[in-house]
Protein backbone atom coordinates (compact mmCIF):
# COMPACT_ATOMS: atom_id res chain seq x y z
CA UNK A 1 0.00 0.00 0.00
CA UNK A 2 1.46 3.37 -1.03
CA UNK A 3 0.83 6.17 1.46
CA UNK A 4 -1.34 8.98 0.15
CA UNK A 5 -0.07 12.55 0.42
CA UNK A 6 -3.57 14.04 0.40
CA UNK A 7 -6.55 13.18 2.53
CA UNK A 8 -8.86 10.71 0.71
CA UNK A 9 -12.48 11.65 0.16
CA UNK A 10 -13.93 8.45 1.64
CA UNK A 11 -16.33 9.27 4.46
CA UNK A 12 -17.85 5.81 5.09
CA UNK A 13 -16.57 2.27 5.35
CA UNK A 14 -18.09 1.42 1.95
CA UNK A 15 -16.29 4.38 0.31
CA UNK A 16 -13.08 3.39 2.09
CA UNK A 17 -13.26 -0.14 0.66
CA UNK A 18 -13.69 1.33 -2.82
CA UNK A 19 -10.36 3.17 -2.67
CA UNK A 20 -7.56 1.57 -4.75
CA UNK A 21 -5.43 0.84 -1.67
CA UNK A 22 -8.32 -0.94 0.06
CA UNK A 23 -9.97 -2.88 -2.78
CA UNK A 24 -10.41 -6.50 -1.76
CA UNK A 25 -10.24 -5.73 1.94
CA UNK A 26 -12.91 -6.68 4.45
CA UNK A 27 -13.40 -5.83 8.14
CA UNK A 28 -11.62 -8.18 10.55
CA UNK A 29 -9.41 -9.60 7.78
CA UNK A 30 -6.30 -8.89 9.88
CA UNK A 31 -4.41 -7.34 6.98
CA UNK A 32 -3.94 -3.86 8.48
CA UNK A 33 -0.31 -2.87 8.89
CA UNK A 34 0.87 -2.16 12.44
CA UNK A 35 2.45 1.19 13.21
CA UNK A 36 5.87 -0.48 13.27
CA UNK A 37 5.23 -2.00 9.85
CA UNK A 38 4.07 1.37 8.53
CA UNK A 39 7.19 3.12 9.84
CA UNK A 40 9.41 0.38 8.43
CA UNK A 41 7.79 0.61 4.99
CA UNK A 42 8.16 4.39 4.77
CA UNK A 43 11.70 4.27 6.18
CA UNK A 44 12.68 1.66 3.59
CA UNK A 45 11.27 3.81 0.81
CA UNK A 46 13.16 6.92 2.03
CA UNK A 47 16.44 5.00 2.37
CA UNK A 48 16.17 3.63 -1.17
CA UNK A 49 15.39 7.11 -2.51
CA UNK A 50 18.29 8.65 -0.60
CA UNK A 51 16.00 11.10 1.19
CA UNK A 52 17.18 12.97 4.29
CA UNK A 53 15.94 11.46 7.53
CA UNK A 54 15.16 13.27 10.79
CA UNK A 55 15.38 16.85 9.55
CA UNK A 56 17.15 19.20 11.96
CA UNK A 57 19.03 16.48 13.85
CA UNK A 58 22.74 17.31 13.51
CA UNK A 59 25.84 15.41 14.62
CA UNK A 60 24.36 11.93 14.90
CA UNK A 61 24.88 10.80 11.30
CA UNK A 62 27.55 8.23 12.21
CA UNK A 63 26.42 7.30 15.70
CA UNK A 64 22.80 7.61 16.86
CA UNK A 65 20.94 7.64 13.54
CA UNK A 66 22.30 4.29 12.24
CA UNK A 67 21.30 2.63 15.54
CA UNK A 68 17.88 4.30 15.37
CA UNK A 69 17.34 3.12 11.80
CA UNK A 70 18.25 -0.43 12.81
CA UNK A 71 15.74 -0.36 15.66
CA UNK A 72 12.98 0.94 13.36
CA UNK A 73 13.76 -1.61 10.65
CA UNK A 74 13.61 -4.33 13.32
CA UNK A 75 10.19 -3.00 14.44
CA UNK A 76 11.51 -2.48 17.98
CA UNK A 77 10.40 -0.12 20.70
CA UNK A 78 13.43 1.80 21.95
CA UNK A 79 14.75 4.23 24.54
CA UNK A 80 17.07 7.20 23.97
CA UNK A 81 19.44 7.47 26.90
CA UNK A 82 21.43 10.67 27.34
CA UNK A 83 22.03 13.87 29.27
CA UNK A 84 19.98 17.04 29.00
CA UNK A 85 20.00 18.96 25.76
CA UNK A 86 20.97 16.08 23.45
CA UNK A 87 17.97 16.33 21.08
CA UNK A 88 16.20 13.26 22.50
CA UNK A 89 12.72 14.78 22.26
CA UNK A 90 13.43 16.20 18.81
CA UNK A 91 14.38 12.73 17.54
CA UNK A 92 11.24 11.14 19.00
CA UNK A 93 9.03 13.77 17.37
CA UNK A 94 10.88 13.39 14.05
CA UNK A 95 9.76 9.76 13.79
CA UNK A 96 6.27 11.02 12.89
CA UNK A 97 7.71 11.89 9.46
CA UNK A 98 7.83 8.13 8.83
CA UNK A 99 4.08 7.70 9.36
CA UNK A 100 1.56 7.78 6.52
CA UNK A 101 0.04 11.18 5.79
CA UNK A 102 -3.45 10.01 6.87
CA UNK A 103 -5.03 6.86 8.27
CA UNK A 104 -8.74 6.00 8.63
CA UNK A 105 -10.41 5.57 12.03
CA UNK A 106 -13.98 5.09 13.13
CA UNK A 107 -15.65 8.49 13.44
CA UNK A 108 -17.50 9.51 16.59
CA UNK A 109 -15.17 7.74 19.05
CA UNK A 110 -12.61 9.19 21.45
CA UNK A 111 -10.43 6.17 20.64
CA UNK A 112 -8.60 5.82 17.32
CA UNK A 113 -10.08 2.48 16.30
CA UNK A 114 -9.31 0.98 12.90
CA UNK A 115 -12.55 0.46 10.92
CA UNK A 116 -11.07 -2.66 9.31
CA UNK A 117 -9.57 -4.10 12.46
CA UNK A 118 -11.33 -2.62 15.54
CA UNK A 119 -10.02 -3.64 18.95
CA UNK A 120 -12.60 -2.11 21.29
CA UNK A 121 -15.96 -3.68 22.05
CA UNK A 122 -17.69 -0.49 20.89
CA UNK A 123 -15.75 -0.42 17.64
CA UNK A 124 -16.47 -4.07 16.84
CA UNK A 125 -20.15 -3.60 17.62
CA UNK A 126 -20.44 -0.54 15.39
CA UNK A 127 -18.72 -2.22 12.44
CA UNK A 128 -21.08 -5.19 12.69
CA UNK A 129 -24.22 -3.10 13.11
CA UNK A 130 -23.55 -0.21 10.71
CA UNK A 131 -21.62 -2.07 8.00
CA UNK A 132 -20.78 0.02 4.94
CA UNK A 133 -22.55 3.08 6.37
CA UNK A 134 -20.06 3.29 9.26
CA UNK A 135 -18.67 6.86 9.25
CA UNK A 136 -14.91 7.17 8.83
CA UNK A 137 -12.61 10.08 9.59
CA UNK A 138 -8.99 10.56 8.53
CA UNK A 139 -6.30 11.29 11.10
CA UNK A 140 -3.20 13.24 9.93
CA UNK A 141 0.23 12.09 11.05
CA UNK A 142 0.62 15.18 13.25
CA UNK A 143 -2.19 13.89 15.49
CA UNK A 144 -0.73 10.40 15.79
CA UNK A 145 2.05 11.37 18.18
CA UNK A 146 1.28 11.54 21.90
CA UNK A 147 3.97 12.65 24.35
CA UNK A 148 3.94 12.49 28.13
CA UNK A 149 6.55 14.03 30.42
CA UNK A 150 6.95 11.55 33.26
CA UNK A 151 6.65 12.83 36.81
CA UNK A 152 6.37 10.87 40.07
CA UNK A 153 2.69 11.80 40.43
CA UNK A 154 1.64 10.20 37.11
CA UNK A 155 -0.76 7.33 37.82
CA UNK A 156 -1.79 4.17 36.01
CA UNK A 157 -5.16 5.83 35.40
CA UNK A 158 -3.42 8.74 33.64
CA UNK A 159 -1.53 6.50 31.26
CA UNK A 160 -3.69 3.36 30.93
CA UNK A 161 -7.16 4.24 32.16
CA UNK A 162 -9.68 3.67 34.95
CA UNK A 163 -13.11 2.20 35.61
CA UNK A 164 -15.91 4.67 34.94
CA UNK A 165 -18.91 3.63 37.11
CA UNK A 166 -21.19 6.24 35.53
CA UNK A 167 -20.37 4.93 32.06
CA UNK A 168 -20.97 1.36 33.23
CA UNK A 169 -24.36 2.31 34.70
CA UNK A 170 -25.37 4.17 31.54
CA UNK A 171 -24.44 1.23 29.31
CA UNK A 172 -25.74 -1.37 31.75
CA UNK A 173 -22.43 -3.26 31.80
CA UNK A 174 -20.33 -4.69 34.61
CA UNK A 175 -17.31 -2.83 35.91
CA UNK A 176 -15.09 -5.48 34.34
CA UNK A 177 -16.45 -4.83 30.84
CA UNK A 178 -14.01 -2.92 28.65
CA UNK A 179 -16.88 -0.68 27.52
CA UNK A 180 -17.05 0.77 31.05
CA UNK A 181 -13.43 1.87 30.98
CA UNK A 182 -12.19 5.43 30.61
CA UNK A 183 -9.03 5.09 28.55
CA UNK A 184 -5.85 7.01 29.40
CA UNK A 185 -3.22 8.57 27.17
CA UNK A 186 -1.64 5.33 25.98
CA UNK A 187 -4.79 3.65 24.60
CA UNK A 188 -5.79 6.96 23.02
CA UNK A 189 -2.49 6.84 21.11
CA UNK A 190 -3.69 3.70 19.31
CA UNK A 191 -2.52 3.66 15.67
CA UNK A 192 0.23 6.11 16.55
CA UNK A 193 3.41 6.74 18.53
CA UNK A 194 3.39 7.13 22.31
CA UNK A 195 6.49 8.78 23.82
CA UNK A 196 7.41 8.98 27.49
CA UNK A 197 10.08 11.54 28.37
CA UNK A 198 12.21 11.01 31.51
CA UNK A 199 10.98 7.45 31.93
CA UNK A 200 12.88 6.89 35.19
CA UNK A 201 10.68 9.46 36.93
CA UNK A 202 7.63 7.21 36.67
CA UNK A 203 6.79 5.25 39.80
CA UNK A 204 7.58 1.50 39.65
CA UNK A 205 3.85 0.69 39.67
CA UNK A 206 3.27 2.72 36.50
CA UNK A 207 6.36 1.24 34.86
CA UNK A 208 5.01 -2.25 35.54
CA UNK A 209 1.77 -1.30 33.80
CA UNK A 210 3.84 -0.14 30.81
CA UNK A 211 5.81 -3.35 30.46
CA UNK A 212 2.61 -5.38 30.57
CA UNK A 213 1.41 -3.36 27.60
CA UNK A 214 4.79 -3.75 25.91
CA UNK A 215 4.99 -7.50 26.27
CA UNK A 216 1.56 -9.03 26.76
CA UNK A 217 -0.79 -6.30 25.58
CA UNK A 218 -3.04 -6.50 28.63
CA UNK A 219 -3.33 -4.67 31.94
CA UNK A 220 -5.40 -4.82 35.08
CA UNK A 221 -7.50 -1.74 35.74
CA UNK A 222 -8.71 -1.66 39.33
CA UNK A 223 -8.32 -5.43 39.49
CA UNK A 224 -10.19 -6.14 36.25
CA UNK A 225 -8.18 -7.81 33.46
CA UNK A 226 -8.73 -5.90 30.23
CA UNK A 227 -7.23 -7.17 27.02
CA UNK A 228 -6.00 -4.27 24.90
CA UNK A 229 -4.51 -5.33 21.57
CA UNK A 230 -3.11 -1.87 21.05
CA UNK A 231 -1.40 -0.92 17.82
CA UNK A 232 1.06 1.61 19.15
CA UNK A 233 4.79 2.23 18.96
CA UNK A 234 6.24 2.90 22.40
CA UNK A 235 9.35 5.08 22.56
CA UNK A 236 11.10 6.51 25.60
CA UNK A 237 13.80 8.91 26.70
CA UNK A 238 15.70 9.07 29.97
CA UNK A 239 18.86 10.29 31.61
CA UNK A 240 21.47 7.65 32.44
CA UNK A 241 20.77 5.82 35.68
CA UNK A 242 24.00 7.00 37.24
CA UNK A 243 22.77 10.60 36.86
CA UNK A 244 19.13 10.69 37.86
CA UNK A 245 18.56 10.67 41.59
CA UNK A 246 14.80 10.83 41.21
CA UNK A 247 14.21 7.22 40.25
CA UNK A 248 15.31 4.33 38.08
CA UNK A 249 13.92 2.20 35.30
CA UNK A 250 12.70 -1.11 36.69
CA UNK A 251 14.60 -4.08 35.33
CA UNK A 252 11.63 -5.93 33.74
CA UNK A 253 10.75 -2.81 31.76
CA UNK A 254 14.34 -2.32 30.58
CA UNK A 255 14.39 -5.96 29.50
CA UNK A 256 11.29 -5.46 27.35
CA UNK A 257 12.56 -2.36 25.53
CA UNK A 258 14.10 -3.52 22.28
CA UNK A 259 17.02 -1.08 21.90
CA UNK A 260 18.85 1.29 24.20
CA UNK A 261 20.37 4.06 22.10
CA UNK A 262 22.88 6.42 23.69
CA UNK A 263 22.89 10.06 22.64
CA UNK A 264 25.79 12.45 23.10
CA UNK A 265 26.84 16.08 22.87
CA UNK A 266 28.49 17.38 19.66
CA UNK A 267 31.85 15.68 19.16
CA UNK A 268 33.59 18.81 17.83
CA UNK A 269 33.10 22.56 17.94
CA UNK A 270 32.16 22.90 14.26
CA UNK A 271 29.36 20.39 14.72
CA UNK A 272 28.13 22.28 17.76
CA UNK A 273 28.26 25.59 15.85
CA UNK A 274 26.01 24.15 13.16
CA UNK A 275 23.45 23.13 15.77
CA UNK A 276 23.60 26.45 17.61
CA UNK A 277 23.29 28.56 14.45
CA UNK A 278 20.36 26.40 13.37
CA UNK A 279 18.49 26.67 16.65
CA UNK A 280 19.27 30.17 17.92
CA UNK A 281 16.45 32.68 17.45
CA UNK A 282 17.88 36.05 16.45
CA UNK A 283 17.18 38.93 14.09
CA UNK A 284 18.50 38.16 10.59
CA UNK A 285 20.36 41.49 10.33
CA UNK A 286 22.54 40.73 13.38
CA UNK A 287 25.92 39.59 12.12
CA UNK A 288 27.87 37.00 14.09
CA UNK A 289 31.48 36.69 12.93
CA UNK A 290 32.69 33.12 12.60
CA UNK A 291 35.31 33.51 15.34
CA UNK A 292 32.64 34.81 17.74
CA UNK A 293 30.29 31.92 16.89
CA UNK A 294 33.16 29.51 17.56
CA UNK A 295 33.91 31.25 20.87
CA UNK A 296 30.28 30.87 21.96
CA UNK A 297 30.36 27.15 21.17
CA UNK A 298 33.76 26.64 22.79
CA UNK A 299 32.34 27.95 26.08
CA UNK A 300 30.01 24.92 26.23
CA UNK A 301 32.92 22.56 25.46
CA UNK A 302 35.02 24.16 28.21
CA UNK A 303 32.11 23.86 30.65
CA UNK A 304 31.74 20.13 29.94
CA UNK A 305 35.38 19.62 30.91
CA UNK A 306 35.47 21.94 33.93
CA UNK A 307 35.87 20.14 37.25
CA UNK A 308 33.77 22.76 39.06
CA UNK A 309 30.70 21.78 37.03
CA UNK A 310 28.77 18.57 37.62
CA UNK A 311 29.56 16.41 34.60
CA UNK A 312 26.89 13.85 35.35
CA UNK A 313 24.17 16.47 35.04
CA UNK A 314 25.70 17.62 31.77
CA UNK A 315 25.95 21.01 30.09
CA UNK A 316 23.03 21.29 27.70
CA UNK A 317 23.36 22.38 24.10
CA UNK A 318 20.83 25.00 25.12
CA UNK A 319 23.71 26.92 26.77
CA UNK A 320 25.38 28.11 23.54
CA UNK A 321 21.96 28.54 21.89
CA UNK A 322 20.70 30.82 24.67
CA UNK A 323 24.07 32.60 24.85
CA UNK A 324 24.04 33.34 21.14
CA UNK A 325 20.51 34.74 21.44
CA UNK A 326 21.46 37.06 24.31
CA UNK A 327 24.70 38.16 22.65
CA UNK A 328 22.82 38.95 19.44
CA UNK A 329 20.19 40.86 21.43
CA UNK A 330 22.89 42.96 23.14
CA UNK A 331 24.48 43.75 19.77
CA UNK A 332 21.04 44.77 18.50
CA UNK A 333 20.51 47.01 21.54
CA UNK A 334 23.85 48.74 20.88
CA UNK A 335 22.88 49.15 17.23
CA UNK A 336 19.58 50.80 18.14
CA UNK A 337 21.43 53.34 20.30
CA UNK A 338 24.38 54.09 18.00
CA UNK A 339 22.74 53.54 14.61
CA UNK A 340 25.60 51.26 13.49
CA UNK A 341 25.21 47.79 12.04
CA UNK A 342 24.64 45.11 14.72
CA UNK A 343 27.77 42.92 14.91
CA UNK A 344 28.35 40.65 17.91
CA UNK A 345 31.49 41.28 19.97
CA UNK A 346 33.13 39.56 22.93
CA UNK A 347 31.58 42.13 25.27
CA UNK A 348 28.14 40.97 24.07
CA UNK A 349 29.05 37.47 25.23
CA UNK A 350 29.83 38.84 28.68
CA UNK A 351 26.43 40.53 28.59
CA UNK A 352 24.96 37.06 28.06
CA UNK A 353 26.25 35.65 31.36
CA UNK A 354 22.69 34.78 32.53
CA UNK A 355 22.53 32.21 29.73
CA UNK A 356 25.62 30.49 31.16
CA UNK A 357 24.97 30.67 34.89
CA UNK A 358 21.47 29.24 34.51
CA UNK A 359 22.66 26.19 32.60
CA UNK A 360 25.30 24.87 35.03
CA UNK A 361 25.02 22.58 38.04
CA UNK A 362 28.05 23.49 40.15
CA UNK A 363 30.10 21.20 42.37
CA UNK A 364 31.18 22.38 45.82
CA UNK A 365 34.27 24.17 44.50
CA UNK A 366 32.18 25.95 41.89
CA UNK A 367 29.64 27.03 44.50
CA UNK A 368 32.46 28.59 46.53
CA UNK A 369 33.75 30.42 43.48
CA UNK A 370 30.31 31.62 42.41
CA UNK A 371 28.46 30.90 39.18
CA UNK A 372 29.23 34.27 37.59
CA UNK A 373 32.96 34.01 38.28
CA UNK A 374 33.03 30.47 36.90
CA UNK A 375 31.20 31.67 33.78
CA UNK A 376 33.69 34.51 33.23
CA UNK A 377 36.59 32.08 33.53
CA UNK A 378 34.93 29.81 30.98
CA UNK A 379 34.74 32.73 28.54
CA UNK A 380 38.42 33.50 29.11
CA UNK A 381 39.50 29.90 28.58
CA UNK A 382 37.30 29.55 25.51
CA UNK A 383 38.71 32.75 23.98
CA UNK A 384 42.24 31.45 24.52
CA UNK A 385 41.39 28.10 22.96
CA UNK A 386 39.74 29.61 19.85
CA UNK A 387 42.50 32.17 19.39
CA UNK A 388 45.10 29.42 19.72
CA UNK A 389 43.39 27.24 17.09
CA UNK A 390 42.90 30.05 14.60
CA UNK A 391 45.61 32.65 15.06
CA UNK A 392 48.45 31.21 17.16
CA UNK A 393 50.89 31.84 14.29
CA UNK A 394 50.33 35.61 14.39
CA UNK A 395 53.22 37.53 15.98
CA UNK A 396 52.17 39.51 19.05
CA UNK A 397 55.66 40.37 20.36
CA UNK A 398 55.36 44.13 19.72
CA UNK A 399 51.93 44.30 21.35
CA UNK A 400 53.04 42.31 24.40
CA UNK A 401 56.15 44.46 24.81
CA UNK A 402 54.01 47.62 24.80
CA UNK A 403 51.89 46.25 27.63
CA UNK A 404 54.98 45.02 29.50
CA UNK A 405 56.17 48.63 29.59
CA UNK A 406 53.25 49.41 31.88
CA UNK A 407 50.79 50.68 29.31
CA UNK A 408 47.07 50.02 29.73
CA UNK A 409 44.46 49.94 26.97
CA UNK A 410 40.83 50.69 27.60
CA UNK A 411 38.55 49.03 25.07
CA UNK A 412 35.35 51.11 24.84
CA UNK A 413 32.89 48.23 24.81
CA UNK A 414 29.84 50.38 24.20
CA UNK A 415 31.58 52.95 22.04
CA UNK A 416 31.16 53.66 18.33
CA UNK A 417 33.28 51.61 15.96
CA UNK A 418 35.02 54.69 14.53
CA UNK A 419 36.16 55.73 18.02
CA UNK A 420 37.45 52.21 18.62
CA UNK A 421 39.39 52.28 15.35
CA UNK A 422 41.12 55.48 16.46
CA UNK A 423 42.00 53.93 19.82
CA UNK A 424 43.48 50.80 18.21
CA UNK A 425 46.24 52.87 16.64
CA UNK A 426 47.63 53.52 20.14
CA UNK A 427 48.70 49.87 20.54
CA UNK A 428 51.54 48.64 18.34
CA UNK A 429 50.57 45.85 15.90
CA UNK A 430 46.95 45.75 17.11
CA UNK A 431 45.59 47.23 13.88
CA UNK A 432 47.49 44.65 11.80
CA UNK A 433 46.33 41.80 14.06
CA UNK A 434 42.78 43.04 13.78
CA UNK A 435 42.94 43.09 9.98
CA UNK A 436 44.27 39.52 9.98
CA UNK A 437 41.39 38.32 12.17
CA UNK A 438 38.49 40.38 10.79
CA UNK A 439 36.21 38.89 8.14
CA UNK A 440 35.79 42.23 6.36
CA UNK A 441 36.78 45.89 6.36
CA UNK A 442 33.56 47.15 7.93
CA UNK A 443 34.26 49.23 11.05
CA UNK A 444 31.95 47.12 13.23
CA UNK A 445 33.65 43.89 12.12
CA UNK A 446 37.04 45.46 12.82
CA UNK A 447 35.89 46.44 16.32
CA UNK A 448 34.67 42.90 16.97
CA UNK A 449 37.96 41.42 15.73
CA UNK A 450 40.03 43.80 17.85
CA UNK A 451 38.23 42.88 21.03
CA UNK A 452 38.55 39.20 20.16
CA UNK A 453 42.33 39.56 19.71
CA UNK A 454 42.69 41.17 23.14
CA UNK A 455 40.39 38.61 24.77
CA UNK A 456 42.25 35.77 23.07
CA UNK A 457 45.58 37.01 24.41
CA UNK A 458 43.99 37.37 27.82
CA UNK A 459 42.78 33.78 27.54
CA UNK A 460 46.29 32.66 26.63
CA UNK A 461 47.60 34.47 29.72
CA UNK A 462 49.56 37.01 27.70
CA UNK A 463 47.44 39.88 29.03
CA UNK A 464 45.37 40.60 32.11
CA UNK A 465 41.89 42.07 32.10
CA UNK A 466 39.70 44.09 34.44
CA UNK A 467 36.36 45.10 32.96
CA UNK A 468 37.25 47.25 29.91
CA UNK A 469 40.97 47.52 30.77
CA UNK A 470 43.67 45.29 29.26
CA UNK A 471 47.15 45.32 30.76
CA UNK A 472 50.30 43.23 31.13
CA UNK A 473 49.70 39.84 32.74
CA UNK A 474 49.83 39.54 36.50
CA UNK A 475 52.84 37.64 37.90
CA UNK A 476 50.75 34.52 38.54
CA UNK A 477 49.54 34.60 34.91
CA UNK A 478 53.12 34.90 33.67
CA UNK A 479 54.05 31.88 35.72
CA UNK A 480 51.25 29.91 34.10
CA UNK A 481 52.35 30.51 30.51
CA UNK A 482 53.84 27.07 30.36
CA UNK A 483 50.30 25.62 30.56
CA UNK A 484 47.86 24.48 27.93
CA UNK A 485 47.67 27.71 25.87
CA UNK A 486 51.33 27.62 24.69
Amino acid sequence: MTPSTTQPDAQTLAELLALPDYVGRQPFDGRTLTVQDEVRRNLTRKLRAGERLFEGVVGYEETVIPQLINALLARQNFILLGLRGQAKSRILRAITSLLDEHVPVIAGMDFADDPLNPITAEGKERVEQEGGALPVRWVPRSERYVEKLATPDVTVADLIGDVDPIKAARLGTSLGDSRSMHFGLLPRANRGIFAVNELADLSPKVQVALFNILQEGDVQIKGFPVRLELDVMLVFSANPEDYTARGKIVTPLKDRIGSEIRTHYPRDVRQGMEITLQEADRQPDVQIPDFVAELIEEIAFQAREDGRIDRLSGVSQRLPISLMELAAANAERRSLVTGAAPVVRVSDIYAGLPAITGKMELEYEGELKGAENVAKELIRKAAGAVYGRRFASLSTAGLEEWFEQGNVFRFPQSGAAQDIATSLAEVPDLTDLTSAVAEGTDAELQASAAEFVLEGLYGRKKLSRAEELYAAPEPELKAGRGGRWN
